[in-house]
């Protein structure tokens, strides 16, 4: 899920954008940075280049169309499901994944019509229920059993409503959408709209070039990250060709306009709300919220982390699923 500053101002002020954005690109030292990081991302291609070890299956639940996903499976220990927010894909997790060591059998997902999942079917309603429906037959085609879930923002929410279907051995849930109020999701959809057309009312070269400097990077994403710097260009680059190219966004969102998201416990499932303390999408105060709903959640707080901790802290998200996880009891 990506939300930019510099992106909402395009949205209204496209000149001045395009003022800032040629003064930011005047420095053209950082050039074979960015042509690396170009085509790394796929940034100007219709698709992003598939990296080593994906691959792709079909859940069909009963009375569904099938839903095709793509994933990437690593790891030899307990099954971790990896689940990416609005806009987002599996390689949010990328830098988290090398971190759990042994321990995981790790399965990071493109959810349906975000990265390199096709869209749902005309036939496949896009409500939460559904979305535990075709999980469920997913987890069955891959032969995995009640895996833990972490999930970021939607995938947080998702894996919540796993839980509730006794589809989750524990969840880790970072930053899970849905406990807003209506002020709150009116303007977290806002920024979020505002984002996606940034992204396509910038040129892809001055998006490329702004993502190779740090102070590009801190313009492009600032909202987004705690440390925008500490982002790798490569990475910046393919987030926002992912939000550019999400078939889902704009019918997830309408999909999402529900009230009340989520609702009722979590009984029997060890569960660990985490959030960032500088989230600027979905601000910290709304883990009190989910806290109340869920009262035997435990509740982390991520110290300097804006909505994407997997990018801010990786070291301190991996700790966070292993603490969440050790909860457990074989069943």
């Amino acid at each position: 899920m990506v939300l930019v500053s510099a992106l909402i101002a395009t949205a209204n002020r496209p000149l001045r954008m395009a003022q800032a954005a040629a003064s930011l690109i005047h420095d053209r030292r950082e050039g074979s940075a960015v042509e690396q990081s170009q085509r790394a991302s796929g940034w100007g291609t219709n698709e992003a280049v598939a990296p080593p070890g994906v691959s792709f299956a079909e859940a069909r639940a009963e009375g569904l169309m099938p839903v095709a996903v793509a994933y990437e499976r690593q790891g030899t220990g307990e099954p971790l499901l990896l689940l990416h927010g609005l806009g987002y894909h599996r390689r949010a997790w990328g830098r988290v994944v090398p971190l759990l060591g042994e321990d995981y059998q790790t399965i990071a997902i493109d959810l349906p019509g975000f990265g390199q999942s096709p869209d749902l079917g005309p036939g496949v309603p896009r409500d939460l229920d559904t979305a535990v429906a075709w999980l469920e037959a997913l987890l069955a085609e891959l032969g995995v059993h009640r895996p833990h879930v972490a999930g970021h923002s939607l995938g947080g929410l998702i894996g919540l409503r796993m839980a509730q279907a006794g589809l989750a051995r524990s969840v880790t849930a970072l930053a899970p959408a849905g406990f807003w109020t209506p002020a709150e999701r009116r303007y977290t959809y806002a920024v979020l709209n505002a984002a996606r057309r940034g992204t396509r009312l910038l040129p892809e070269a001055a998006i490329a070039r702004l993502a190779g400097s740090a102070a590009g990077r801190a313009a492009l994403t600032g909202t987004l990250y705690g440390r925008p710097d500490l982002c790798p260009p490569e990475e910046t680059l393919a987030t926002l060709k992912t939000l550019r190219n999400s078939q889902a966004f704009t019918a997830t969102l309408r999909a999402g306009r529900v009230p009340r998201l989520f609702a009722g416990d979590v009984p029997g499932v060890p569960v660990t709300i985490a959030w960032g303390t500088r989230d600027r999408l979905l601000p910290p105060r709304q883990a009190a919220r989910a806290k109340a709903m869920i009262p035997a959640a435990r509740l982390v707080p991520l110290p300097g982390c804006g909505h994407v901790p997997m990018s801010d802290a990786p070291e301190l998200v991996a700790r966070v699923i292993q603490g969440a996880t050790a909860e457990t009891t074989e069943s």
